[in-house]
This record gives structure tokens, sequence and C-alpha cells, in this order.
């Protein structure tokens, strides 16, 4: 566990460089032979690294210091390889909170990004961990991220939830969460009643998430 900011990133400096092999033996831990059992991992691996602390909780990873963790897979051309979950939708109660009072929020005011290896052609264990960022939204950046929440929270308490496409939202999108289509839950429709629907998610467009790692570059 991690008592400041600084303890933090040295902890990330610790880290720095290693292959993902190099960081399951530095933890005693093992990587899954099956691919698809390697999904999360990796991210997995960096929290208990970093000594993250809110397990499942919505609150940010490092719930003291008010950091969230979010690793980075970065392709070969060093860009984001893919959108960036940042929280789960509640369906049925996003219409109490405002940006201000929301998970999605609070996830964002202070991340640490971890970037890491996600080429294709290099082998699971050989991907290396990246140099840590620690970023804050700039007022321009939150406002932009505000606009887009109340954009989709507005759709989603109004019943318009099939109506949301991936291409809505210019830093903030939201798309379908869940392990299977079988994984349902409940919203609302236009009428206002309960309906079964797929469990939805807040995720950065990876567009976004480069402008930040730009900055190490």
């Amino acid at each position: 566990m991690s008592n400041n900011i600084a303890q933090l990133l040295d902890r990330c400096r610790n880290i720095e460089g290693l292959t993902l092999a190099q960081l399951a033996n530095a933890l005693g831990v093992h990587i899954p032979n099956n691919p698809l059992q390697r999904k999360g991992w990796a991210g997995m691996a960096v929290e208990l690294a970093l000594g993250a602390t809110a397990g499942n909780k919505a609150a940010p990873d490092f719930i003291d210091l008010n950091v969230e963790l979010k690793t980075l897979p970065i392709d070969s051309s060093g860009k984001p390889a893919e959108s960036t979950f940042v929280t789960s939708i509640p369906l049925l109660t996003i219409h109490q909170e405002t940006w201000q009072t929301s998970t999605c929020y609070a996830k964002l005011k202070q991340v640490l990004w971890i970037p890491i290896e996600a080429d294709k052609s290099l082998p699971f264990n050989c991907r290396r961990i990246g140099q840590a960022i620690l970023w804050s939204p700039s007022i321009q950046e939150e406002a932009i991220l505000a606009t887009d929440w109340l954009e989709l929270t507005t759709m989603i308490s109004t019943g318009m939830l099939h109506e949301i496409s991936a291409h809505i939202g210019q830093y903030l999108q939201v798309r379908p969460k869940a392990a299977s289509s079988k994984s349902l839950c409940y919203g609302y429709s236009a009428t206002g009643d309960k309906i079964l629907t797929l469990p939805r998610g807040f995720y950065l467009r990876s567009k976004f998430t480069n402008t930040i790692i730009r900055t190490i570059l």
C-alpha cells in the first residue's frame, strides 16, 4: 500500500520496463496459458504490484490518494489499442447523480495511466510495462467530459437506451459491458417501465487517451 503520491510513483518506476513474465515472477503469480483467461490479467498484476486498495468498490483504486489506476494497451504504432473502460453505469439510478457526484467523475479526477505493450506479434509474456503518467483533466477536458456524461445519462434516464451508439460523445462513450448476451440487468423504457437490457459502461475513446500518452513522448 502506498501512503502518498511520491511513494506510488516510486513503485511505478520499480516496474517500468519489466516484461509481464518478469512482473509475474516478482509477484510470485502465474500467467494463464489460455489467452481467454489472460483478459484483464495485466491490469490485475499491476494493481497487485502497486498495492491498489479499492478492489471492486465504486471508488478510485487508491482510495486514500483519490487516484484511479488504468492500464493502457499500446499497439505497434504507439497508440492506445482500444477504448478504456471507466466504470459501470447504474441504469436505474443514474438520474439521481450529477457529474460531480458521479462515480465516473470520481474515477477520472486523477488517473495513474500505465501503458503496456499490446502488439499481437509480441508474445504475451514478453510485453513490457511503460512509463506511468499521473494525469488530471484540464478545465477544457473536464468540460467536454461533463457535457458527454450529461448527454449520455439524459438519454439513459429518459428511456433512450437503445438509441445510444458508440458514436455519441466526444471523449466519453457508452458501450455494453457484459460477459455474454445472457448477462442482463434492468433499465428504463421510453414509457418509464423497467426492461431487461445489457449492462452498460462508460468508456474513454482511444483518440482521447492517445492525447494523454503523447505528454511523455
